[in-house]
């Protein structure tokens, strides 16, 4: 069945509509956490250092997402497998180290009881969390459909030259890339606010 043509398809416009919520969600947090930061004279409280860490290895998930695109266009089946195995790898890594980072500020003492700076920065960073853990099955059916239906020079074409998988994987790296800002914004926004004590 042949698609219509759109001048912006709708999913595209679905995409927008659901990150600009997203947005809205995580600047509503700042905000709050701002208010109370000066409403009640908190101190804010200081990342541990795998936060950081945590935001290369985002970047690098988002950078590898890229190269699976860019090999999707360039129709080179192995290095799309891989580059999306990979950013399937270094997400889990992200996730498991987010962990051992919540470890690391509950070993300091920091809990959720601790103040309620704390409990934005659990609250916050555990919605990240969530956001990535809901793009993973995207993912994965990626990567089980460039296994399972690219098996052979007949099938490698079919996958390549269709339009709706192009579609869906460009809708893929936008709300990877959003979730890398995101993050970006979040590490940046806690950093400063500590400076600024």
């Amino acid at each position: 069945m042949k698609e219509k043509n759109y001048v912006i398809h709708p999913s595209y416009i679905i995409m927008v509509l659901v990150l600009a919520g997203v947005c809205a969600l995580f600047f509503g947090f700042s905000m709050a956490y701002m208010y109370n930061r000066f409403q009640q004279n908190v101190i804010p409280v200081e990342l541990p250092p795998l936060f950081y860490w945590n935001t290369l290895i985002l970047l690098t998930s988002s950078f590898t997402l890229w190269k699976a695109k860019q090999c999707y266009k360039k129709d080179d089946t192995k290095g799309y497998q891989n580059t999306l195995v990979i950013t399937l790898c270094l997400t889990i890594a992200f996730l498991v180290a987010q962990i051992f980072a919540w470890n690391q500020l509950i070993t300091a003492s920091i809990t959720i009881q601790s103040s309620t700076m704390a409990s934005y920065l659990y609250l916050i960073s555990f919605l990240h969390f969530a956001h990535v853990i809901a793009g993973i099955p995207f993912l994965c059916i990626f990567i089980y459909a460039a296994y399972m239906k690219m098996r052979s020079p007949v099938t490698v074409l079919i996958y390549f030259s269709d339009t709706s998988k192009k579609r869906k994987l460009d809708l893929l790296n936008i709300y990877w890339h959003f979730l890398d800002a995101l993050w970006i914004y979040l590490v940046l926004f806690f950093l400063i606010n500590y400076l600024m004590k």
